[in-house]
């Protein structure tokens, strides 16, 4: 196994199990250090609910992933955190956490239950590419080469490089005559230029709000910060983002336009806007700060009110650079692996996780999947070596 994330552990526990002996590598000093920053802010494993809408968040690469996810879903991936001693709590949204909220627990957990079974863990282990049947790696002792019967490469996609994922591998796997497509940040901060107006709401966030770019729409909320805005509510619209389709937001949508235009019709002609924001609708300073920043260009007359808070366009720089993004379109593409995920131009070598060309929404989808394909990569390995026998 090349890569310790999760989808390179789950690999590695999938060949175990099968009665191989099996080597991780991982270039970091510590395994499964994204996992452990993902888990930062709570560890989202997984979303309970039905099959149908859960595969639909992997938009382009449902097809592909659909037998995969299907073997190891939502379901499964709660029944194996149990298995390793993790209570579960389901939030109302159904995203799945542990109850210990963070990764480390069921990490320790998971490395325990591999040491047990005698799988062998190589870290400061650098990939290189290879010389005709042996893997080549820089070490601590300088330049090693391992010959194993099979391979599986998790090394993930192009962000957070700093945390092992920086796609070096791409041209190692390139020259092997693997179709790649290029990388490119998904669920990805947004860039906008604020005004100093702005400074005093930085970390504050826009809830309750529904944000709109292209055919693709989101409920989820958005934080302010130096930089622009950051979320679940923006991280879900970047394939349309990344096309520099224009983003709105709505501001109040569970406010009709149509009670709004009614009641805003009873107020007096002097009413102010900052009034009717601030007192009759309520908004948080942040939302109000932040439709006079959106608006300071061209204020709003009475008559397009209610229009412009429903449907507030948003102008932006672009998105963050690819390395802050939570993960990365782009990789390994499906169709220069066959469906055990092996690599055409190179067999006996098997692929998974988010160096595979899919990309998904955070909310358990993007794990769920590394995990779902790790496991198959594994399956796809032990049933390989059967055939060799």
């Amino acid at each position: 196994m090349i890569g310790a994330g999760p989808a390179g552990l789950m690999a590695a526990e999938t060949l175990s199990d099968a009665g191989h002996s099996v080597i991780v590598c991982d270039a970091k000093p510590s395994v499964g250090r994204k996992f452990l920053m993902a888990g930062k802010s709570g560890l989202n494993l997984t979303r309970d609910e039905p099959f149908a809408p859960f595969m639909t968040q992997y938009s382009a690469a449902e097809t592909p992933l659909r037998p995969i996810v299907e073997s190891f879903d939502a379901e499964a991936v709660q029944h194996w955190a149990r298995g390793l001693d993790q209570d579960l709590f389901t939030g109302s949204t159904g995203r799945v956490f542990p109850k210990a909220m963070k990764a480390s627990p069921l990490l320790r957990a998971w490395l325990a239950r591999l040491d047990a079974a005698g799988v062998e863990r190589r870290t400061r282990w650098r990939w290189l590419g290879w010389d005709q049947d042996a893997a080549l790696f820089d070490t601590p002792k300088g330049s090693e080469q391992v010959k194993a019967d099979v391979t599986v490469l998790a090394m993930g996609g192009a962000s957070w490089a700093r945390l092992g994922s920086d796609g070096a591998w791409a041209d190692a796997v390139g020259a092997e005559g693997c179709a790649l497509s290029p990388f490119a940040p998904s669920n990805a901060a947004v860039s906008i230029t604020w005004t100093d107006h702005m400074a005093p709401h930085f970390g504050n966030a826009l809830k309750s709000v529904a944000w709109q770019a292209g055919g693709l729409s989101s409920r989820g909320e958005a934080s302010i910060t130096q930089y622009g805005l950051e979320g679940g509510g923006v991280y879900s619209l970047t394939p349309a983002l990344r096309d520099g389709a224009p983003l709105f937001v709505d501001l109040v949508p569970d406010l009709s336009a149509e009670k709004l235009a009614a009641d805003l019709a009873k107020k007096p002609a002097k009413l102010r806007l900052a009034h009717w924001l601030r007192n009759n609708l309520r908004l948080s300073p942040a939302k109000i700060a932040f439709f006079f920043e959106m608006t300071a260009t061209a204020r709003p007359s009475r008559d397009t009110w209610v229009t412009t808070l429903k449907k507030l366009a948003v102008p932006y720089d672009g998105l963050r650079p690819m390395d802050e993004a939570i993960s990365t379109a782009g990789g390994v593409r499906f169709d220069a692996m066959n469906d055990r995920l092996m690599l055409k131009s190179r067999p006996g070598v098997f692929c998974a996780g988010e160096m595979i060309d899919w990309e998904a929404p955070t909310g358990g989808y993007l794990i769920t999947a590394c995990l779902a394909t790790g496991r198959w990569a594994g399956r796809g390995a032990v049933d390989y070596l059967a055939a060799a026998a």
